[in-house]
């Protein structure tokens, strides 16, 4: 089933190459959306695929080399039309 979901990753996520990293994985996991840095040094996506590849890729996320993800929060959006995963 398609699944879609806004995460927000605080701890030490900037400054490490999360964005490309999560750019990486998401084609990687076949899934879409995008990532970009937040102003108070969190990082949000969005994210949308199969049930399973959205959950294999939060756990990738988490276990970054470098990075320290002490909080993670996800919230259920509508799944939509797009074809990519980018970086904003």
């Amino acid at each position: 089933m398609l699944t879609r979901w806004r995460l927000v990753l605080s701890g030490r996520v900037q400054g490490i190459g999360l964005r490309f990293r999560a750019k990486m994985g998401a084609q990687q996991y076949k899934l879409t959306g995008w990532v970009r840095n937040l102003d108070d040094g969190d990082v949000e996506l969005e994210v949308q695929g199969e049930d399973a590849a959205v959950d294999a890729y939060v756990n990738y996320l988490r276990t970054l080399p470098g990075a320290n993800v002490t909080f993670l929060h996800a919230e259920e959006q509508d799944v939509i039309e797009e074809t990519r995963f980018r970086i904003r």
